[in-house]
């Protein structure tokens, strides 16, 4: 699904075949978690193959690599400009695209020096789908900010967002939603969420969630849009009042959700104002994102 036999990846400071790519097993992110990487895409628009905010989430990857304590050895332009070269060798257009940072061997606690950086692509769908989410309450909770940097993309923290996901395709749902320590709302397993409540919009604010970019412009779009939009800390119960929601996210785009713990949102999702920031990521995505034409 993610590679072939001809398929390209950086690695190290070179390209090569994904086939010929090796790590080694005693590697710390392997064993204990600590590697960070982001979540990209590309889109073949008019003006060509874009990486939509390629500054934005190399930037990100520097914040969360600092974080945890790893010197990531190329500035944010050097990632970007590889990127799009690992594109053009692999023939890849509208593209999902993996930067992971991983460090060497260290079987103890504490930071290495030696550290990997890994830039692969793919063709892949939108992460949850097209159709709308019947989302469940998890039974998990995201982690204590005191606990980890949870505005870190870190590769351990995301044995949370398997067990919520998991849990959730066992009871029959698509999803799950997370609160925080305090049984707050906090975000999917993968993606942000927003709930629209009589045309304005509310999601959780920053500290308990990952710092999404594809929630950022949703905050952008509704600006552009003259959509109210609310950061605010919020009760499950809550949304069993609101009109509708969605997910947002880059692997997931925004998508909208149908049901929660299986109350149904009772506006139509043509209808909402939900579906015009759906309709506007799709159009600034798939258009050179500098053009403030949305609709």
């Amino acid at each position: 699904m993610y590679y072939n036999d001809e398929t390209v990846v950086f690695l190290n400071g070179e390209f090569l075949k994904a086939k010929d790519a090796v790590a080694g097993v005693y590697n710390q992110t392997m064993h204990y978690g600590n590697g960070v990487f982001e979540g990209i895409r590309s889109y073949d628009t008019p003006d060509g193959i874009r990486i939509f905010k390629a500054k934005e989430h190399y930037d990100r990857l520097h914040y969360s690599a600092k974080k945890m304590h790893i010197e990531l050895p190329y500035t944010s332009e050097e990632l970007e400009k590889m990127t799009y070269q690992v594109l053009e060798k692999n023939d890849l257009k509208d593209a999902y695209i993996r930067p992971l940072v991983y460090l060497g061997e260290n079987m103890s606690l504490t930071p290495t020096n030696e550290v990997h950086v890994l830039i692969a692509a793919w063709s892949w769908g939108k992460y949850l789908g097209d159709n709308m989410l019947n989302v469940m309450l998890s039974s998990y909770q995201r982690p204590n900010p005191k606990s980890c940097h949870v505005q870190a993309k870190v590769v351990g923290h995301y044995t949370n967002s398997i067990l919520a996901t998991t849990e959730a395709k066992a009871k029959g749902f698509d999803e799950a939603l997370l609160t925080d320590m305090n049984g707050n709302i906090a975000e999917g397993p993968g993606a942000n969420f927003f709930f629209e409540k009589n045309g304005k919009l509310t999601t959780a604010p920053l500290g308990n969630i990952l710092s999404g970019i594809t929630r950022a412009t949703v905050f952008e779009l509704a600006k552009v849009l003259n959509i109210e939009v609310e950061e605010r800390f919020f009760k499950p119960e809550e949304i069993l009042t609101a009109d509708a929601a969605f997910f947002c996210g880059t692997a997931a785009e925004v998508i909208g959700i149908k049901k929660f713990n299986n109350y149904e949102f009772p506006m139509k999702w043509e209808d909402s104002n939900s579906q015009l920031i759906q309709r506007a990521y799709k159009r600034r995505v798939s258009t050179n994102e500098y053009i403030n034409v949305y609709l």
